[in-house]
């Protein structure tokens, strides 16, 4: 099969990803299932994965490599292991991006991304940019008829991770208060829209793309701003006071700070973007009685919720696609900010 494989590690990026014949994934367990993969979202984690932001965590021995990445994945099951019931062969699926083992008691739980013995496809294992995928059924969600693959593998991690942050923040922002969001990106627009079905608060949304902003203003937000040495004071005279809630899909390059002091008293700073480091005194967080908390993808049922939103048209992934020949160029678009939302790679 094709298929798109890191070779080695560069913080610069300069390292492309090699497009090769490999051989295809085969079922070895009763549960597991081959899906044939129609489209893989790009996400700024791949380019975590190769800079080696993840190396010294998923990959300390430097045995990984090569492999092939991708962990938003939705297509049609090609094969199904003895024991699978839920799922047959032409079925149109999206994969939750964790496999999981069911008997842990985070997986009993309910909490997939916290299971003791999960596998991470498209991160410590071969993921979604080549023509299948092994999987197992527990990650596989149906997607509702009239729904394709091409439309919504984003959902599978960036609109999942979005989702569980705005759902989280919904419950937080009853009518009158206020919800900022940093970043109207990849993951920031699915939670803009995710706000808007689940909440009447007003949102503001920050993001230094004038682009990205009149996205934020087509989606619904009662006003965007551009962000800035200036961002904090400026969010709290509008909001009179702080907003109740933020959520940072940002979270590195200074504005992981900015969050925090744009809160009022008893408020919430969800952070969902990484690569910086918070510093917030002690006296603040009591004074503020503020809560700071780090929000991680999502949970096998919040994936069906999510996919339940995007059926009804409430919420949608606004992706620039591209072949998977073209990954490349993908990569070193997304790195140079010259498309807006997601990027989809097709196969």
């Amino acid at each position: 099969m094709k298929a798109a494989r890191l070779y080695e590690y560069d913080p610069h990026l300069k390292v492309q990803l090699r497009i090769e014949d490999v051989p295809e994934p085969r079922i070895t367990a009763p549960n597991e299932v081959i899906v044939r993969v129609g489209a893989a979202g790009l996400c700024r984690t791949d380019l975590h994965i190769i800079e080696g932001v993840w190396r010294s965590i998923l990959d300390p021995d430097g045995k990984l490599l090569p492999y092939i990445p991708g962990h938003e994945n939705a297509g049609w099951v090609e094969e199904v292991g003895s024991a699978v019931t839920s799922v047959k062969p032409g079925d149109a699926v999206i994969c939750h991006p964790l496999r999981t083992c069911g008997v842990c008691l985070a997986c009993r739980q309910g909490e997939d991304m916290y299971c003791e013995r999960g596998v991470f496809p498209g991160l410590n294992a071969d993921g979604g940019f080549a023509e299948y995928l092994l999987t197992n059924e527990r990650a596989l969600v149906k997607l509702p008829e009239g729904v394709v693959p091409a439309d919504v593998a984003p959902l599978a991690d960036a609109g999942l991770t979005a989702y569980r942050a705005a759902k989280r923040a919904a419950k937080l922002l009853p009518p009158g208060t206020f919800c900022v969001i940093i970043g109207v990106g990849g993951l920031g627009h699915i939670a803009l829209q995710v706000l808007r079905a689940l909440s009447s608060a007003r949102i503001i949304a920050v993001d230094i793309s004038e682009a990205a902003r009149q996205l934020a203003r087509d989606l619904g937000a009662d006003e965007v701003l551009a962000g800035g040495p200036d961002l904090v004071a400026e969010v709290r005279e509008r909001t009179k006071g702080g907003a109740h809630v933020v959520l940072d899909f940002v979270g590195e390059a200074g504005v992981e700070q900015q969050g925090w002091q744009m809160l009022r008293r008893g408020g919430t700073h969800i952070i969902i973007g990484y690569g910086g480091k918070l510093e917030v005194p002690t006296v603040q967080m009591i004074f503020g009685e503020m809560t700071l908390t780090g929000s991680l993808v999502g949970n096998y049922m919040e994936l069906v919720e999510l996919m339940d939103l995007n059926a009804r048209g409430l919420v949608k992934v606004y992706a620039q696609r591209y072949r998977l020949d073209q990954i490349n160029q993908a990569i070193d678009d997304f790195k140079n900010r010259r498309y807006i939302g997601r990027a989809v790679i097709l196969l």
